[in-house]
């Protein structure tokens, strides 16, 4: 029986949402550095879980974000992150498969419970993040099933893998299946301070051609050529010869390549409210056009208004269908 075929297939940590609404002075008060992800442990996540107060709970994860809003283009996508067989890690599974994403990854019997990431929203809509990774440090080459990556056209990969060591072989294993089988593999840089952790990895990344595509915002980009300059840092990008996608909150994004730089404006929003995902939704929008023959003007507005959909309301899972919402603003997503 042939293999089922996927457009995009999604490599990251499986991680579930806790998001709640603060004030600056709480993230000073808990030495948290702000718009930044840091890696905390089980304890550490317990104590500042008791001290959030109210919180919503959503199954989120950056790579994941991203091929739920694929699937929501009507984009056939596939997912690769490790659970603990728990009932925070049943229920992302459940969330996941809701969402029309194939998921098999088998569950973890034993080791750290399943992965949480608590998210501190500020009045001004940006996320603080603290993370316990739990089972995602599990993540190995052995989870990845060499026929679905080479049966998918584009695999996608989250920075933030980079930290669990046995993740990061099964990242390098998935890239090297996948462009053995001529597909096409992109990477999104996730975090400045995952930048910081790994940039010379990052620039072997690019330069070895490991990776075809880069997703960046503008101060990863600037980490990653260690520059203050914006344009300095872009024409760095430009030089290195892949294919980049570069956010600038309201100001849209740039689609950079050796020969040209795209400038595509931000969509228009009533009311920024959470920013969380705006990057993972971005890139969900991007690749649908990607993926579906669509040229880099068209993939960027594709990506600027996934994002705009999801910084208006909490959480990093779209409450519309991408698809509709696309055809309603003008953009149609080939078949």
């Amino acid at each position: 029986m042939p293999a089922e075929k996927f457009e995009v297939l999604g490599l990251g940590n499986a991680i579930v949402d806790v998001i709640a609404r603060t004030e600056d002075d709480f993230l000073i008060q808990h030495g948290l550095a702000k718009g930044g992800m840091m890696l905390v442990d089980e304890a550490a996540a317990h104590r500042l879980y008791e001290a959030m107060g109210a919180a919503t709970v959503i199954s989120g994860g950056s790579a994941a974000n991203t091929i739920v809003g694929l699937s929501s283009f009507g984009i056939r996508t596939s997912f690769v992150g490790k659970l603990r067989d728990d009932e925070t890690g049943r229920s992302f599974a459940h969330d996941i498969r809701k969402s029309g994403v194939h998921f098999e990854t088998p569950f973890a019997k034993d080791g750290p419970s399943t992965a949480r990431c608590l998210v501190l929203v500020t009045p001004d809509g940006e996320r603080t993040m603290n993370t316990y990774l739990g089972a995602c440090q599990n993540l190995g080459p052995d989870d990845i099933n060499e026929d679905i990556v080479r049966n998918s056209s584009i695999l996608y990969l989250e920075g933030y893998l980079w930290d669990p060591p046995a993740a990061k072989e099964a990242f390098k294993k998935a890239a090297a299946i996948s462009h053995a089988a001529g597909n096409k593999v992109a990477l999104t840089l996730s975090d400045s301070f995952c930048v910081d952790r790994y940039r010379d990895e990052f620039l072997e990344l690019i330069r070895h051609k490991v990776v075809d595509l880069v997703f960046a915002n503008q101060h990863e980009l600037k980490a990653l050529y260690q520059t203050a300059d914006f344009d300095t840092a872009v024409s760095a990008f430009r030089n290195e010869g892949v294919l980049g996608a570069v956010t600038r909150s309201e100001e849209g994004c740039l689609v950079v390549t050796r020969e040209e730089t795209v400038a595509v404006p931000a969509s228009p929003i009533e009311k920024l409210v959470d920013t969380t995902g705006a990057g993972d939704l971005f890139a969900a929008g991007f690749l649908a056009g990607l993926a579906r023959g669509c040229d880099m003007r068209d993939a960027g507005r594709l990506g600027g208004l996934a994002a705009a959909e999801i910084i208006q309301h909490y959480g990093a899972r779209p409450n519309v269908n991408l698809a509709d919402h696309a055809a309603e603003n003008g953009l149609t997503i080939p078949a």
